[in-house]
């Protein structure tokens, strides 16, 4: 019971996580916009029909730059506006909508008119981040990648350094200040910083609470309970749909966004210090009180750390401690079949991530409901990481992940090649590809794991994160590519996955293995996948890896 208390109560804090992760899917939608007139209008025609109003021909505009707007001003002058520029007809007399004449073209300095159909403000159109200032919404995403990626490792050494209770309160009670400062920003440097340090702190707590997890969850659970840490970061993706739908005013969405946070602030002054981390600090009787409480919770008898620790330190480890040795990223590249391993592997990290937040940032542009769209692709997550569990266990490591990623490959050609006014069957075909691609994502963390030898693997899982956060850098990036050609999201993830689901095949499968302790168990892998590889491998879990490894956040990979 005390480990379930503390699973669930860390847990929830995921889905703030997953919240501010992915809340610039709406936050960050630019609008169609036509250029502010210098004036009161009077009459607005668009192509020779001249009963509208300004606001109702702003949503008719194409997002190409062919088409304009003309108004006749109070004053008389007559004016064009398009996108991102307005011209001034010299001639007045005329009123039709084609002009060959003379006209002086200006900018918007006037600023934009937004259509508000569906969102009446976004960041975008607050701080009018278009057209020559459009390079400015594009860094919304990326930036905040940026952060996750330094606030992983920065927490993790302060998590070693002050503990874990104390970074996982600072870390949520960041999250709940910084996502209200990024509502009530001012300008946008002030919300771009708001959401960077916003984006640390998230990363923090997802690398310092897994870890913070994983030191209590016994060996029988922990497969599972690390894997579905991700399941309710899904949830976090189902929230930002449905509060995108409800709230179409940017500051206020993200104010709502930020309050999921509170219930873990006003519960996480309960949460006890683990013991381990009590234990390398040296303070035994704070840890012994710990494991006291835990017995009381599950209604069974303690334990004395002190016989533990006298038993260990009578042994041949206690009485001779050993060097630790450093060992670098060189070490990573220890021989060719190594190094390609290693290439493999962090290639297969990179889709991952690239393929994972490719898929959610792009479901505004499937056609559609786009809210629900963003929901169905947060949905199908929660099984994925159920088959993972199930399948990796039966038909081992290798065959689930290169599975995967050639069905995300697939799937991603199937939606090519839907035409876009059957978007029911691309979002299906989108659902399934986030299903594959996320059952890969979850997977890779235990493979990298379990394919190279203790003295080098949390550096082998620290330096994939590391390639999977640069790979969600670019994902946004790759998102808005898509008004030059809506698909190359979908070419370069289906085309990633393909190579990395071919590469994954020359991979040596783990099921059923020990877990490597030096470079040569981790070659024989290969040489043991080769004479067995037609052989149905034994049925057995990742108990070894867990029984084996202690978890620390220096492993901020895991995170």
């Amino acid at each position: 019971r005390f480990q379930r208390v503390l699973y669930f109560i860390c847990a929830f804090q995921n889905i703030s996580c997953g919240i501010h992760y992915l809340a610039s899917v709406f936050m960050g939608v630019t609008p169609r916009h036509v250029c502010r007139p210098p004036g009161n209008v009077s009459l607005v025609v668009f192509h020779n029909h001249s009963n509208w109003s300004l606001e109702d021909t702003r949503a008719l505009l194409s997002s190409g730059q062919k088409d304009y707007v003309m108004v006749q001003l109070q004053n008389g002058e007559i004016w064009e506006l398009s996108r991102c520029s307005r011209n001034k007809r010299e001639n007045t007399s005329s009123l039709d909508y084609e002009y060959t004449g003379s006209k002086k073209e200006s900018p918007c300095v006037d600023g934009y008119i937004y259509d508000q159909n569906t969102w009446k403000s976004t960041a975008v159109t607050q701080w009018n981040l278009v057209c020559d200032r459009k390079w400015l919404a594009m860094l919304i995403q990326p930036l905040f990648m940026f952060g996750v990626l330094l606030g992983s490792v920065t927490f993790g050494y302060f998590s070693d350094r002050l503990g874990r209770r104390v970074v996982l309160w600072a870390t949520s009670s960041g999250m709940f200040l910084f996502g209200i400062a990024a509502a009530f920003a001012v300008d946008y440097y002030t919300f771009m910083a708001a959401r960077f340090f916003l984006a640390m702190v998230a990363s923090g707590y997802l690398v310092v609470g897994f870890v913070y997890v994983m030191e209590f969850i016994g060996m029988k659970s922990r497969t599972w309970a690390s894997v579905h840490l991700h399941s309710f970061f899904a949830v976090g993706t189902l929230l930002v749909a449905l509060t995108g739908y409800l709230v179409r005013t940017w500051w206020l969405y993200q104010m709502i966004l930020s309050t999921v946070t509170v219930p873990f602030i006003l519960c996480c002054w309960v949460l006890p210090e683990t013991p381990f981390w009590l234990l390398s600090e040296g303070r035994y009787e704070e840890a012994q009180k710990i494991v006291d409480i835990m017995a009381k919770w599950n209604r069974t008898s303690s334990c004395k750390l002190s016989e533990f620790l006298s038993l260990d330190l009578q042994g041949p480890v206690g009485n001779s401690p050993t060097e630790v040795q450093k060992h670098s990223l060189s070490h990573l590249f220890y021989n060719w079949n190594i190094a390609t391993r290693t290439l493999t592997v962090w290639l297969i990290w990179f889709t991952g991530s690239l393929g994972f937040y490719s898929f959610s940032l792009n479901s505004v542009n499937l056609g559609g409901n786009e809210y629900l769209n963003l929901f169905l692709l947060g949905v199908v997550e929660i099984p994925a990481y159920t088959f993972v569990c199930i399948a990796m266990d039966k038909v081992g490591r290798r065959t689930v992940l290169a599975y995967s990623l050639f069905c995300s490959a697939l799937t991603c050609g199937v939606v090519m090649v839907i035409p876009y006014k059957h978007y029911i069957l691309g979002v299906v075909a989108a659902m399934v590809g986030k299903f594959a691609i996320g059952a890969a994502f979850g997977l890779i963390y235990l493979y990298t794991a379990e394919l190279y030898p203790t003295i080098v693997r949390s550096l082998a899982v620290g330096s994939g994160s590391m390639v999977c956060r640069l790979a969600s850098i670019l994902a946004p990036f790759s998102v808005d590519l898509s008004s030059v050609w809506i698909f190359i999201p979908q070419l370069f993830v289906g085309t990633m996955a393909f190579l990395s689901g071919v590469l994954t095949l020359k991979l040596p499968e783990t099921l059923g293995k020990q877990l490597a302790t030096t470079w040569e168990e981790a070659a024989q892998l290969e040489s043991e996948n080769e004479s067995n590889s037609s052989k149905l491998l034994p049925t057995t879990n990742n108990s070894g890896l867990e029984k084996t490894e202690v978890i620390t956040p220096r492993d901020s990979g895991l995170g």
